[in-house]
């Protein structure tokens, strides 16, 4: 440890009295814990989102650690070993490359055992039961804990896990490629919703306005939406090329003829209330897959595009373009910063044994990760030794912190 720090920070509104400690792990893995006055005895620490680095003192972390502090519970938090308002997205691994296995799982087992280990020392107890909460990066994270660190937490809830960092890479830089010259507007995207809703929502049998399970349906966007005249585009109507785009985001990337990734389900791209970027009733694609402006890369692809310069390659290569990548034979360009982040191992048969829970979640209509990238991953364990992801109707990408603190926050009935 190279520096820790305490202070009483007293009862607010929002939380009661409480000790912070905060410090540094080498090199430079940052971390708050927090210890309530009255403590139940349980452990309770969250993730990071996208490529982390959040600060410790950003309002939507604060608001899950004051939930937490509220019942009891000694809070722990990390940021993962980099600074993003210095060293934004990957390019953290240009000052120390030690920074980038941090990030992949280092960071989050070392502040959890190191947060466990002062929680004893302060309350002369040890914790009795220990809880990870987070989702999307945070979801991979609570997933490798349970990997490789069972005996770090008792109850793992991940809301989106980005289980296969490098295959949502691949999947981000093939939709980039289809969709982002082919014109797809803001209005083309809601003409599609309308005609996947049209075609998917009585596929269960029930016409409600809820597509319960996109897998059953049959959509094809070059025969069940209106096409333009041969020469001519416009809003009400989708070209050849742009509907075989929009196929290619559904059906995923394929490599030598084989499907490589799972694509996004039908009924991703409905009309939400508010997408990144903070346009409204628009299409849950747009600025996340479909670019909303001709000079802005979606969310999706400048993720992915940072992992493809900053850890696809030894050393970094930030001047890298995607378009060079070939599907056929660059594949592999991933694998070995795979080995070190994805959370696709399938034997959780440690963390099963001390008798730990875990509980996955996916939204059918998340547009950032894949739903079926679990369900295709946990088809190959055995059934003793993984979990089966419970997957909802409805748009939940949770970019950061938001839906896990309202819809998770920590209650005193945990046991």
């Amino acid at each position: 440890m190279l520096e820790v720090h305490a202070e009483r920070i007293a009862a607010a509104a929002t939380a009661p009295a409480f000790c912070r400690v905060t410090g540094v792990l080498a090199p430079e893995i940052a971390f708050e814990i927090a210890l309530p006055e009255r403590w139940n005895g349980r452990f309770y620490m969250i993730g990071n989102g996208g490529p982390a680095a959040e600060s410790l003192e950003d309002p939507g972390r604060v608001a899950q650690r004051d939930s937490a502090l509220q019942v009891g519970f000694a809070f722990a938090q990390t940021n993962t070993g980099h600074d993003g308002r210095k060293e934004p997205g990957y390019s953290f691994v240009m000052s120390n490359p030690q920074k980038a296995l941090d990030y992949a799982y280092r960071a989050v087992n070392l502040t959890a055992v190191t947060a466990k280990a002062l929680t004893r020392s302060y309350y002369g107890k040890a914790v009795a039961r220990s809880y990870w909460n987070s989702c999307s990066n945070g979801g991979r994270q609570g997933l490798i804990e349970a990997q490789r660190y069972p005996q770090d937490f008792d109850g793992a809830l991940v809301n989106s896990p980005w289980v296969d960092q490098t295959g949502f890479t691949i999947g981000a830089l093939w939709n980039q490629r289809a969709v982002g010259t082919a014109g797809l507007t803001a209005a083309k995207m809601v003409l599609i919703g309308k005609a996947v809703m049209e075609k998917c929502d009585a596929a269960d049998g029930l016409k409600d306005g809820l597509i319960d399970d996109p897998r059953q349906c049959k959509f094809d966007a070059k025969v069940d939406v209106p096409a333009c005249a041969a020469g001519a585009d416009g809003d009400a109507c989708l070209t050849a090329s742009q509907a075989e785009a929009v196929m290619k985001v559904y059906n995923g990337p394929v490599s030598n003829g084989k499907p490589f990734f799972p694509g996004f389900m039908f009924g991703s791209e409905a009309v939400v209330a508010s997408v990144v970027g903070g346009a409204t009733n628009v299409s849950g694609w747009m600025g996340i897959i479909v670019p909303a402006q001709p000079d802005r890369k979606p969310a999706d692809f400048n993720l992915a595009e940072g992992i493809m310069q900053y850890m696809g390659h030894t050393p970094p290569q930030p001047q890298y373009d995607y378009r060079t990548f070939d599907f056929d034979h660059d594949i592999g360009m991933l694998a070995q910063w795979g080995r070190k982040a994805d959370a696709t191992a399938t034997d959780l048969s440690r963390f099963r044994h001390k008798g730990g829970k875990l509980l996955m979640t996916y939204g059918w209509a998340d547009t950032i990760l894949q739903p079926l990238m679990a369900l295709t991953t946990m088809s190959s364990r055995s059934p003793a030794m993984a979990p089966i992801p419970r997957i909802f109707s409805g748009f939940s990408w949770c970019p950061a912190w938001a839906i896990v603190a309202a819809a998770s926050a920590p209650t005193a009935s945990m046991p």
